[in-house]
């Protein structure tokens, strides 16, 4: 097993032993009919026991430099080795029992060792916690899992839970802290969706390299103006330049379409999330004729120019009032902003990416998949704690966004028809 390892032939548990002339030094088990077998465990063992040495050694460094090696004759030091006691730190997210040494000063009083105190600091136990959570562990199978790897106490249900609601209360509070002013961003997608009963809003911004940020997020009740402006409020006042040039990304709410226009003014340009208008059309029709209707939309929205487009959704509006004319309303209600790329000259892969709020939706599908583990909900915090947690997680996996290398076109176009909306203004 290497040079850095003493192996012994008796039974003795695979224990850490030593650091000697900075090698980890090692007593294991080596009995060959049962290697296979435990392997797996030896490997976690291993870890986790070089672990607590390295912790070990790290508070006995610093008992050197205050009292000198122990027995050492120092006539000048300001400490003395004083035994040691039953402690505990905190290690692979629980309460391990860790035996540590004991200082005592020339005045009588013990010394306060920073680095055990620093280890006995749960942030890290606390952030652990949560991010096994995360992964799919509930509060009822934890302590036992984690009692699989090491003897460790602290970790009742209640205690976890605790735990959790620290450490996703930290995270909404960095989501809800975080400064938006650095954020080059020329493209902002909102989008809202119903979740236990509670309504969840979420803005994510994309910078000018195709990069995706978590801007903000609220819960409430209906997707209204008043709780639109709420977060869009909230974002100007962490940075966000309300006189940028934006592209807005709208899953079709009014209320949120009216904030938009009354933080954003009313030449700020939306682009409608074309899913949203198919799914609205065909909740009007009966399913054998939504195949269809889904085929005539999208084949409009694939379309280059924007002429082209509109004339083949004219038609098809005129061929659904024959069907249904609440579907017919349906897709002529807010049409021309399902085509504002096609008014841009926006095409390829960034116009697919731009043309829905499936940006949002994938972090929602993360959120859905944690927070359905959730057995009992305590109030709107909890389901903001919970849903910030979980889009910053989901956040750290982001990757630019399709078609990034055409975003400097999105800008351009953003600018053009800007000068020509001032133009006409003038005019």
């Amino acid at each position: 097993m290497g040079k850095e390892y003493r192996i012994a032939q008796r039974k003795i548990n695979g224990k850490v032993r030593e650091v000697k002339d900075n090698k980890v030094v090692m007593e294991l088990d080596v009995n060959m009919a049962g290697l296979i077998e435990s392997l797996p465990r030896m490997v976690e063992e291993l870890a986790l026991n070089a672990g607590l040495l390295a912790i070990n050694a790290i508070i006995n460094a610093e008992c050197e430099e205050k009292a000198g090696k122990k027995h050492a004759r120092i006539p000048h030091r300001t400490a003395n080795w004083w035994g040691n006691e039953n402690g505990v730190v905190c290690y692979d997210g629980q309460m391990v029992p860790f035996e540590r040494p004991r200082l005592r000063g020339k005045n009588g009083k013990e010394v306060v060792l920073e680095t055990y105190r620093e280890f006995q600091n749960p942030t890290d136990m606390n952030r652990m916690v949560a991010k096994r959570f995360l992964l799919g562990l509930s509060s009822r199978n934890y302590e036992e899992s984690v009692r699989q790897l090491i003897k460790g106490y602290g970790l009742t249900k209640s205690s976890v839970s605790r735990k959790v609601a620290q450490a996703t209360a930290e995270q909404m509070r960095q989501l809800m802290e975080r400064d938006l002013s650095g954020l080059n961003l020329c493209v902002i997608f909102i989008d809202g969706t119903n979740y236990k009963e509670h309504l969840l809003v979420v803005a994510i911004g994309v910078d000018t390299e195709g990069r995706k940020h978590v801007l903000g997020l609220r819960e409430g009740a209906t997707e209204n103006r008043e709780l639109c402006m709420g977060l869009l409020e909230d974002m100007a006042r962490r940075g966000l330049d309300t006189s940028g040039d934006y592209l807005f990304i709208l899953d079709g709410s009014k209320g949120l379409r009216s904030a938009v226009t009354r933080m954003f003014g009313a030449n700020a340009k939306v682009q409608r999330c074309q899913i949203h208008k198919i799914r609205n059309v065909c909740s009007h029709l009966p399913k054998k004729h939504q195949a269809e209707i889904t085929r005539r939309i999208k084949a409009a929205y694939k379309m280059t120019g924007y002429d082209d487009a509109k004339e083949s959704l004219d038609i098809t509006v005129n061929w659904l009032k024959r069907l249904n004319s609440s579907a017919a309303e349906s897709l002529k209600e807010g049409m021309e902003e399902t085509l504002t790329l096609h008014k841009l000259g926006i095409t390829g892969y960034i116009r697919k990416t731009l043309s829905s709020t499936n940006v949002i939706e994938s972090c929602f599908s993360v959120t859905s998949t944690i927070t359905g583990r959730v057995k009992r909900w305590q109030g709107n915090d909890m389901v903001q704690r919970w849903a910030a947690t979980s889009l910053l997680r989901a956040e750290s996996k982001f990757k630019r966004v399709k078609g990034y290398r055409d975003i400097p076109k999105v800008i351009a176009a953003l600018k053009q028809h800007k000068n020509l909306d001032l133009q006409k203004q003038a005019a």
